[in-house]
């Protein structure tokens, strides 16, 4: 009989997806906002257009700036823990056998096993080091042009999702109709949005959906009540 072959599918993206996510949400919700803020004090959508791609170009920028410093800082925290990982390695070696032999301990490891894991990782330092960066502080290695990638999977992320609630103030003259249309288009890709996101992030699709929708309803929603009591 064929023995079966088990192949693991995990997904390797996450980075990549919660850059996303955090460019479109923010892209959805708040040009969103800020339009319907706009239309509940002023007439006409040619403001709105001029005040909405303000916002998006500034907010695409600060977005991505944002996702380039936490990326570099992730990097620069990873290696600082692991110069000072080899450091104690080096220096503080019967510290650094203890901890190794905690956490096989708590794996159920005979202490005869942990003491040969022991001996192999004092032949290889680099080893031992890597060991307890990833087991010890939970830390991986950062690829090293995350930063860039980062800033630019949310900038552009954020254009993208900033300009679907937008676009419709292009075709009507007065920002109420746009606004009509503008709802419909958001709440719809706000749906989707969720939906996706859901799919990728491991939660329920549906409910992610719907708590995306609700979210981006309640800020546009919230602006426009402002703006009109304001107007």
């Amino acid at each position: 009989m064929p023995s079966l072959i088990h192949v693991e599918k995990h997904f390797k993206a996450n980075d990549t997806v919660r850059d996303v996510v955090i460019g479109m949400s923010d892209g959805l919700t708040v040009p969103f906002a800020l339009a319907a803020g706009l239309t509940g004090a002023i007439a006409a959508s040619s403001i709105v257009i001029t005040a909405g791609l303000a916002e998006i170009a500034a907010g695409s920028i600060a977005m991505g700036l944002g996702g380039y410093l936490a990326a570099k800082s992730d990097y620069e925290h990873y290696f600082s823990e692991k110069k000072r990982e080899e450091y104690e390695v080096k220096e503080l070696p019967d510290a650094e056998r203890e901890e190794v032999a905690v956490v096989f301990r708590d794996y159920g490891f005979p202490e005869e096993e942990i003491k040969l894991i022991l001996d192999r990782f004092e032949k290889n330092p680099k080893s031992w080091v890597d060991f307890m960066m990833k087991y010890e502080l939970g830390l991986e290695e950062p690829d090293k042009k995350r930063g860039l990638k980062s800033a630019l999977t949310i900038a552009l992320s954020y254009i993208v999702g900033g300009m679907i609630p937008l676009s419709p103030y292009f075709f009507v003259a007065q920002a109420k109709d746009g606004l009509v249309i503008s709802i419909v288009m958001t709440m719809v890709a706000l749906l989707i949005f969720g939906f996706i996101k859901g799919k990728f992030t491991g939660a329920k699709p549906l409910i992610s959906a719907i708590q995306t929708v609700v979210i981006g309803g309640m800020a546009a929603t919230a602006a426009f009540l402002l703006a009109k009591f304001i107007g």
